[in-house]
């Protein structure tokens, strides 16, 4: 749905179901590397009990969706210099909890985690497409992808936030690990602050006021949850909630007629 957004607002033209189907395999497969390799956790919820009893089946769909990745990747060789950015992005993400040198070490130096994580989704789901259409790089896809990134750093700051005993635990460094209560919360308002303000200015550029509102509308819902999430880490909150608000614009202008 992100990718889809993407392509709509700015009007992208290329082998659209191919690449929704790249995007889905590559998720499949990076998601369950990712919580393949997740060690333990000391804090017990049904969704990491679930995830500690079934490493058989990340593991399965972990190469399910690399053999699916891997055969998409081919069909968009001709642009396999961006698309290879999003491979090895997604890749170092979870490297550093490989065991072994030299992924060990990313954990000391991996300071930027959260943003790391976010500009892979941007990349993915904005920054790509655009790269592969080829045709409309310029101010407003710049904005777009601005906009994009500043609003997923803002939930992913509250899921490093919830994330920050585990990771001191496992010696996994990140700004949010080392900043304050205060210097989180600062980063926090300056996310959504850029996050208002480019997706004001794309909006502007574009002469379009409703997609304005819709494109606000997550942000405003996160800023809004972003005390309420500090404090309850349920995860019907995070995984339903939270990372459905990465989307939530782009289901609002499928709901609506068009424009």
């Amino acid at each position: 749905m992100m990718v889809h957004q993407t392509d709509q607002l700015l009007q992208l033209q290329y082998d659209f179901p191919d690449y929704y189907l790249f995007v889905f395999f590559a998720t499949l497969c990076s998601y369950n590397f990712h919580w393949y390799l997740t060690p333990d956790m000391p804090e017990k919820t049904l969704r990491i009990n679930w995830t500690n009893n079934n490493k058989s089946l990340h593991l399965a769909l972990f190469l399910i969706g690399f053999c699916g990745s891997a055969w998409y990747f081919f069909h968009f060789i001709g642009h396999w210099f961006w698309v290879m950015g999003a491979v090895v992005l997604t890749f170092l993400y979870s490297a550093p909890k490989l065991h072994f040198f030299p992924f060990y070490y990313l954990r000391k130096i991996a300071v930027g985690k959260t943003i790391f994580l976010a500009f892979v989704w941007m990349y993915v789901t904005s920054f790509l497409p655009i790269a592969i259409d080829d045709h409309h790089w310029g101010l407003p896809a710049i904005l777009f992808c601005i906009s994009r990134f500043f609003l997923i750093y803002a939930i992913c700051i509250i899921f490093d936030y919830r994330d920050r005993p585990f990771d001191r635990l496992q010696g996994i460094r990140s700004m949010i690990t080392n900043f304050s209560e205060q210097g989180v919360d600062r980063l926090f308002v300056v996310s959504i602050l850029v996050f208002a303000a480019s997706t004001a200015w794309f909006c502007y550029l574009q002469s379009n006021w409703i997609n304005l509102v819709l494109l606000l509308i997550p942000g405003i819902i996160t800023a809004g949850l972003y005390p309420y999430a500090k404090k309850n880490f349920s995860d019907y909150l995070y995984y339903f909630v939270l990372d459905g608000l990465m989307m939530l614009s782009a289901l609002l202008m499928l709901l609506l007629p068009p424009r």
